[in-house]
């Protein structure tokens, strides 16, 4: 029998895989469009999609507070900056490695919750992150040839993403998500559309046009996917199973785009999975022992 953590599982790999294929329509695309012209194409019909499903669920703009206004606005900024950052690496460097750096965000969203939200951090995650910083310091090595702007894109990507995780975290839970991912593809569009004066667009091959149908496809069902994985299991337990993701990267970037990491661009990626998911299952273990007391239950033997 299959239990609802096991089904979790399975949409969160699905769901991250998905974006890995998203990113390689991407990558392919950038090969005859230009990035602001994917952007504003894709944007048009994912904010059109999420308008859909916000008109189903009857929410309104109305219905939000000045500080919900304000998060909101903050948050997309920092999509709209992660965008722009992830787009300029991707289209410069390979996809697997692209997605191994932004592994190592559970860890900076971690950090930043304890520098500016004040949320506990023992002396076991502080080690884990700083060795996961480790690990992306092997994946881009800096003083190297292998150190480009690319990098530096992708590691400024790390940060806008980080900002975004951590406003969505003091973000009202009344605010529904589908209104929070609209008005993240809308501004997300708008940069684009913004960015795109700067560009000549062209008319779309036909292939393209398939290739951009998948972006959206793997976008929406991403999305989709995940979201189901966070509500049908429990988090902790779900969310290491996102790093299906990098697995699905280093597939799809040998067999479709001919890229190959290099070896100590596996150990960095290691290494950030592994303090990741340690990461992760300690946090999980100081919540339930939170809750245990909260409830007044004794701690369970080896609790520290």
């Amino acid at each position: 029998m299959m239990t609802d953590n096991l089904r979790a599982a399975l949409f969160m790999m699905a769901g991250s895989s998905a974006f890995a294929v998203n990113d390689t329509f991407l990558k392919l695309l950038g090969d005859s469009l230009g990035m602001f012209q994917i952007i504003t194409m894709r944007g048009v019909v994912v904010s059109l999609v999420f308008a859909a499903l916000l008109w189903t669920q009857r929410a309104t703009i109305t219905a939000l507070t000045r500080r919900d206004c304000w998060f909101l606005t903050l948050r997309s900024g920092a999509e709209m900056g992660a965008a722009f950052f992830f787009f300029k690496a991707l289209f410069n460097m390979p996809l697997a490695t692209v997605t191994a750096i932004l592994q190592v965000v559970p860890l900076t969203v971690a950090a930043a919750a304890y520098l500016f939200l004040k949320e506990p951090l023992g002396w076991r995650r502080l080690s884990a992150i700083l060795f996961g910083m480790f690990g992306v310091m092997l994946i881009v090595r800096p003083g190297t040839d292998s150190f480009t702007m690319a990098s530096v894109y992708a590691l400024l990507c790390v940060g806008m993403v980080t900002l975004r995780d951590l406003t969505t975290r003091v973000m009202a839970k009344g605010v529904p998500s589908s209104m929070v991912a609209l008005t993240t593809a809308v501004g997300v569009m708008l940069m684009g559309a913004g960015g795109s004066v700067t560009e000549i667009w062209v008319m779309p091959a036909p292939v393209s046009w398939v290739w951009l149908g998948g972006t959206v496809v793997f976008t929406v069902l991403g999305y989709y996917l995940v979201i189901l994985a966070m509500r049908t299991g429990e988090l902790t337990f779900v969310a290491p199973f996102r790093y299906a993701s990098l697995l699905a990267a280093l597939v799809l970037g040998w067999f479709v785009l001919a890229e190959w990491p290099a070896p100590l661009t596996f150990l960095g990626s290691a290494i950030v999975v592994a303090t990741g998911v340690y990461t992760l299952y300690r946090e999980g273990r100081l919540r339930r022992r939170a809750m245990a007391e909260k409830a007044g239950l004794p701690r369970a033997p080896g609790e520290c």
